[in-house]
């Protein structure tokens, strides 16, 4: 009956995607315990949730559980950290099979991952590093997102200008690009950090663009702002726009969305280019990758998803309005063959 079943099912999704209207690719044989719609359960605990790349990364999380079929719960801590960890607890108690941990501080995250791995939960995590060897890391190669986005600053710029640069220490993303940040000041001495700045409060990019008048103000030859954040690079462009230094400062970010590419395309928007991820993509990966674990495979300790780096004159060329126009003009950007099984079913593009 319940292969009948499973067949009907298929049937119908490719009646469905014949018209335009399926919501789920289905794959054949899933395996246990896939092959009982509902029966997984599984928790998303996130840190930060602010912003265009955080709701485009849930909607991706919950199209792959929903084209697998799982219950999903979110739990969201606001940048609680102390919340956050009582939030895996949570979980915990409610008997899900899977965490996936969506950012976080390791003081905090480290000690609860261990709980959820000691009570038999399968744990993935994304861009929080919680030092557990059983968890496997996803992230955007986040070493790549400042390095291509510096690399770009260099190719416009040369390699001698004054700089202001957004970090928030702590921050496994961050950290892992202000690597490529460091790499960069060490091997072109011509390159002035002028100012370090930034902040997580919300409304992020508005804190951030308090900050960024300062800077500007006590620091009026910046030419380059690197704002590896998308959030960041609003409340810079914000400042400088109010500065009225649109024609002498560029501004390098990584992670993008839709709102970033109209501000990027504005006339003479000093904000020039990105390096990012799809997060939608980012979101099914941190799912597959937890799927793959609960039927009992492994997708690696490490789970990278490759960045691509999109120019403000792409853009424009391009005629790029929104992620669907990015998509379609990048099809790596669409999706990622990353976290992939023969028998994973993934959400209608």
């Amino acid at each position: 009956m319940k292969n009948i079943k499973r067949s009907m099912l298929k049937l119908v999704g490719l009646t469905l995607s014949s018209f335009g209207l399926a919501t789920t690719s289905f794959a054949a044989d899933m395996p246990a315990p896939f092959d009982n719609a509902g029966a997984v359960k599984i928790a998303l605990v996130r840190y930060l949730s602010t912003g265009d790349f955080f709701q485009a990364y849930l909607g991706g999380v919950e199209a792959q559980a929903d084209a697998l079929g799982v219950d999903l719960r979110v739990f969201d801590s606001r940048q609680d950290a102390a919340l956050q960890a009582d939030m895996v607890d949570q979980a915990i108690a409610l008997g899900v099979d899977g965490i996936v941990i969506q950012h976080g501080l390791t003081e905090s995250m480290k000690e609860a991952a261990q709980r959820a791995v000691d009570a038999g939960i399968k744990v993935v995590a994304f861009d929080v590093n919680v030092e557990n060897a059983a968890i496997p890391q996803v992230e955007q190669s986040d070493y790549l997102l400042g390095k291509l986005a510096l690399e770009q600053a260099i190719k416009d710029n040369g390699n001698t200008f004054k700089a202001g640069y957004v970090y928030v220490p702590g921050i496994a993303p961050l950290d892992r690009r202000n690597v490529a940040w460091e790499e960069t000041l060490a091997a072109n001495s011509g390159i002035e950090e002028a100012a370090v700045f930034g902040t997580l409060d919300n409304p992020i990019a508005n804190t951030n663009a308090n900050q960024a008048r300062s800077v500007l103000q006590a620091n009026p030859d910046i030419t380059v702002m690197f704002a590896p954040y998308d959030e960041f690079a609003k409340g810079v462009k914000i400042a400088v726009d109010e500065a009225g230094l649109t024609d002498q400062v560029d501004i390098y970010s990584a992670d993008v969305s839709t709102a970033d590419i109209s501000a990027m395309r504005e006339p003479g928007s000093a904000w020039v280019a990105t390096v990012a991820t799809n997060p939608a993509v980012v979101g099914e990966v941190s799912i597959r990758s937890l799927a793959i674990m609960l039927s009992g495979g492994d997708p690696g300790a490490s789970v990278i998803v490759p960045p691509t780096l999109s120019t403000q004159a792409f853009l424009n060329e391009q005629g790029i309005k929104n992620m669907a126009d990015l998509g379609a003009k990048m099809p790596q950007f669409q999706h990622a063959d990353v976290a992939m099984t023969d028998w994973m079913p993934l959400p209608a593009r």
